[in-house]
């Protein structure tokens, strides 16, 4: 029997707890908002394009989702870059902050998982590593969509594993999930048919709704501006064929280590895989391994089933079970802490010699150059946008013509400084004879040969694309330049 002394004792321990989480959470924000201040970044190709769609709502118009090589929507993405683009040309550092936001949101929401799961010291682990992985971090600081995404899931899966089979916040959680991106569609259903079973019962009405409203709401923002139900799916398998991001089957396999490698770090990886043993050998009981289990499992299974459906073989596609491997090299490095003997203290120092060589190989391959290049060079190419574009000759210039650029990649930012149509600037790539005969404004890539193979930014990522689209027309006049950007202009 726990004696009152016990219990008062056990209360101040977790009183103590607490405050050292509610600490190390108000430090990570602040330290997530001082990083933000300090160096701006700014929205990558497709969350500008979200803007630019948040613009048109704006103005009575229907998005144009069907614009020439225009990303794949998001329903609640686009719904929130419509709010942010009503601050005009900060739209773009907002959505940054909100991805930075759901950045720290993930780590917090990665601790309560893992310390539900495994323990207090599996969650500061988990917390670390999920810091640690910069790719998280770089995806946050460019205002990719991924992020939000796996940040409601992890709180999803985090409720869950507090509550088992309380559904409550869990549902809202995978339904925004699902209209960021539609592998939710499958975790809801997953989670709906584990609580039928579990409680062998009959599905209630509620839900019914959480499982189908957002695909419902996707395929019907699709019907609504495009016609066409399945718009979305049917647009990206064509999109990832035409940009070449479709990967053979027989090299799927290949892919798939290679992406999780990418996205965990060797370090990791392999920890990741012994944690899996570990967990197995060592966690009871094990339905406590059934959560992060199904994520890994699920993660690798949807990635392998949306190539052979034919989108794009990307790694991104593969950050749930990227997660899922990092949850369980977490226990590779904490779980000593389950154990009641000796060999705790042994194998807890080996996980501490394990970090300290993991911390020294992490340091060791670390970019620094690479990733200060990349935040920089956004922030010129934005820079040289937003001058190149309020210059009066280039102003003057608009009177004669649209604003062409070489081919899809800098539309949706010249769309949304301008607030203009999707007639009013035409990448050249669909223009003919390559857009030196088309009177107006005419924006190029300069900057050396690095920037002009950028994969946000360079002209020369697809092999059919007609060189011209880099040559100016005889007619053209050069009226402004920036370090990454020119600006020509023909009225004849």
């Amino acid at each position: 029997m726990i004696t009152q002394r016990e219990a008062s004792g056990a209360g101040l321990a977790l009183t103590v707890w607490g405050r050292r989480r509610l600490i190390a959470a108000a430090a990570l924000a602040l330290a997530a908002l001082a990083l933000f201040v300090s160096v701006p970044a700014y929205s990558a190709f497709d969350s500008i394009y979200s803007l630019a769609w948040g613009q048109e709502l704006l103005h009575g118009r229907l998005p144009s989702f069907d614009a020439y090589r225009a990303p794949t929507q998001h329903p609640l993405w686009v719904a929130i870059t419509t709010v942010l683009a009503t601050l005009g040309e900060d739209g773009s550092r907002a959505v940054v902050g909100v991805c930075v936001a759901a950045f720290v949101a993930l780590v917090i929401g990665g601790f309560r998982l893992a310390n539900a799961l495994f323990g207090e010291v599996v969650g500061w682990i988990f917390a670390l590593l999920l810091l640690s992985r910069l790719d998280y971090g770089f995806l946050a600081a460019r205002g990719y969509v991924d992020v939000p995404f796996l940040a409601l899931v992890v709180w999803a899966a985090a409720l869950e594993a507090e509550r088992p089979r309380r559904g409550g916040a869990v549902w809202p959680l995978l339904a925004c999930a699902g209209l960021l991106r539609p592998e939710a569609w499958l975790l809801s259903g997953a989670y709906a048919l584990y609580l039928l079973l579990a409680d062998r019962r009959l599905p209630r009405l509620s839900e019914v709704f959480w499982v189908l409203v957002a695909p419902v709401v996707w395929t019907a923002s699709d019907w609504l501006v495009t016609g066409d139900p399945l718009y979305s799916s049917n647009y990206t398998t064509r999109s990832a064929l035409s940009l070449g991001r479709r990967v053979p089957i027989e090299r799927l396999p290949e892919r798939l280590v290679h992406f999780m490698n990418d996205l965990t770090k060797p370090p990791v990886l392999i920890a990741g895989v012994i944690g899996i043993g570990l967990a197995f050998a060592l966690v009871r009981p094990r339905a406590r391994l059934a959560l992060p289990s199904f994520l890994f499992v699920f993660g690798i299974a949807t990635f392998l089933a949306l190539s052979i459906r034919g989108f794009a073989v990307i790694n991104r596609y593969l950050v749930v079970s990227a997660l899922a491997l990092t949850l369980f090299a977490a226990f590779t490095l904490g779980g000593w802490s389950v154990l009641r003997t000796r060999a705790r203290w042994i194998w807890a120092a080996g996980a501490g010699l394990v970090i300290v060589l993991g911390a020294g190989w992490t340091v060791s391959r670390f970019h620094f150059e690479h990733i200060r290049w990349e935040l920089h060079s956004r922030q010129v190419v934005h820079a040289d946008m937003v001058r190149l574009l309020a210059d009066p000759r280039v102003v003057a210039g608009r009177r004669c013509g649209p604003v062409t650029v070489p081919n899809h990649k800098l539309v949706p930012d010249v769309r949304y400084l301008l607030d203009a149509g999707v007639d009013d600037v035409l990448p050249r790539t669909r223009l003919p004879h390559a857009g030196q005969t088309t009177r107006g404004v005419a924006l190029f890539v300069t900057g050396g040969r690095r920037f002009l193979v950028h994969p946000a930014y360079g002209p020369f990522d697809q092999l059919d694309d007609d060189p011209l689209i880099q040559v100016p027309g005889p007619d053209f006049q050069l009226v402004a330049r920036g370090t990454y950007l020119a600006a020509y202009v023909s009225c004849a």
